[in-house]
């Protein structure tokens, strides 16, 4: 059975930098393309960032120069480093497993396994 945990999420300042953790059971992260989702109140869940088993990365239009996802195979677990952080940043955040496809350079991450989430929160 999948087990995906995430760390690290908290309260901060607009610009301030934070780093997510997502610890998964053994072989997940090899197995699986990973990615970052959230979801802010009142809003739909949407895609953050998503790192492929060979290890191209892609990320949503708005987190693109600022947020850096990166998996560590050995470890197991996979982060998403974000810096010059917005109140619009503020969000749940997901770590997922899944399958990867992109289509002229678009990425879709269908996820199957979905951590507990970890709250951001980002004041002005």
């Amino acid at each position: 059975q999948v087990h995906l945990v995430e760390s690290g999420g908290g309260l901060v300042q607009a610009g301030d930098s934070l780093r997510l953790s997502c610890a998964a059971s053994e072989r997940t992260v090899s197995s699986y393309a990973m990615g970052w989702f959230r979801q802010a109140p009142g809003k739909e869940r949407e895609f953050v960032a998503t790192v492929s088993r060979t290890g191209s990365t892609y990320y949503a239009d708005s987190v693109k120069g600022r947020f850096t996802i990166s998996r560590d195979n050995a470890k197991n677990t996979v982060s998403l480093q974000m810096n010059s952080l917005k109140p619009e940043d503020t969000a749940v955040y997901y770590c997922a497993a899944g399958l990867l496809t992109v289509v002229r350079t678009s990425p879709t991450l269908a996820a199957v396994h979905w951590g507990q989430g970890t709250q951001v929160t980002v004041s002005s």
